[in-house]
């Protein structure tokens, strides 16, 4: 008898394992689709990624590329520092779609020094770049101190030569109130047979708005330099740049010696060119 009842419940089971209704979903059919959908999502941003990147990439479209601009980001006098302590600022730059940065110059205050050599691609019609000074914090978003558009000197663009200037910053003080920025140009004219490499560029994201400036949240892209390209060594780095440095720094003592370098590396560590360079900034 109780073999029978169990025979019985047996049975049971087995028709509400194998004859009863599935339950919605059971095949997964509509996760499937949207795992799908997610993968094609996640497909699209990765091929926008990769044309971001192809499109910094140095001489992936030769036929929009006039020549090479140099900028030398030397320092910045800004009038007031924001916050309880001393900021750590870094700057942003615009030259065309690609973005460049500088590192964080620690307790710089309201006198950051980065010495920083941007060498970018100029687009055709170019003639200004915009810049964006930042403090960067630790447990919340980078502030905005200080920006500006600034125009790239006639003189770099027509003659190709190296021009020093102290530009004027916007911010929180008012238009052109903010403080300066001291830059370095020079341009030279492409050649094919003379490829330059990118520095690295950011994709900035819009987070917020702060006096009717959007702000941007930094996602570094680094494109990934040809093979066969070397990496550039820094003209004042070398043994003999800084006997070099001293004596052009005895010549023009009333120029800043970080100016001097800027210039001297701008000037591929050509002493004559340097002073020739320095001469025409002193007129």
């Amino acid at each position: 008898m109780e073999t029978e009842k169990r025979s019985d419940l047996y049975e049971e089971w087995k028709r509400r394992a194998f004859l009863g209704p599935l339950p919605q979903g059971f095949l997964g059919v509509e996760e499937r689709n949207a795992q799908q959908q997610q993968e094609a999502a996640d497909q699209q941003a990765a091929l926008a990624l990769h044309q971001l990147q192809m499109q910094n990439m140095p001489g992936m479209h030769e036929p929009h590329v006039v020549g090479r601009l140099s900028i030398t980001i030397v320092q910045a006098k800004l009038v007031k520092n924001y916050g309880m302590t001393r900021m750590d600022p870094y700057v942003r730059m615009r030259v065309g779609h690609s973005i460049y940065e500088t590192h964080t110059c620690s307790n710089g205050a309201k006198n950051p020094h980065w010495n920083k050599v941007i060498h970018c691609y100029l687009p055709p019609g170019v003639t200004q770049i915009y810049v964006e000074i930042y403090d960067e914090c630790s447990f919340v978003m980078d502030e905005l101190i200080a920006w500006g558009h600034i125009d790239i000197p006639p003189q770099v663009l027509q003659k190709g030569e190296t021009h020093e200037d102290w530009c004027m910053l916007s911010g929180k003080q008012g238009d052109n109130q903010e403080g300066m920025i001291n830059l370095v140009f020079s341009y030279t004219v492409k050649t094919k047979c003379h490829p330059y490499m990118n520095a690295p560029s950011v994709m900035r994201v819009p987070s917020s708005t702060v006096f009717g400036v959007s702000q941007y949240a930094p996602v570094n892209v680094y494109t990934t330099p040809p093979a066969a390209a070397a990496i550039p060594v820094v003209p004042s780095s070398l043994p003999t740049a800084e006997i070099e440095l001293k004596q052009i720094s005895e010549m023009f003592p009333n120029v800043d010696k970080e100016v001097i370098k800027s210039v001297y590396d701008a000037n591929h560590g050509k002493k004559d060119i340097t002073i020739n360079s320095l001469l025409q900034m002193c007129e």
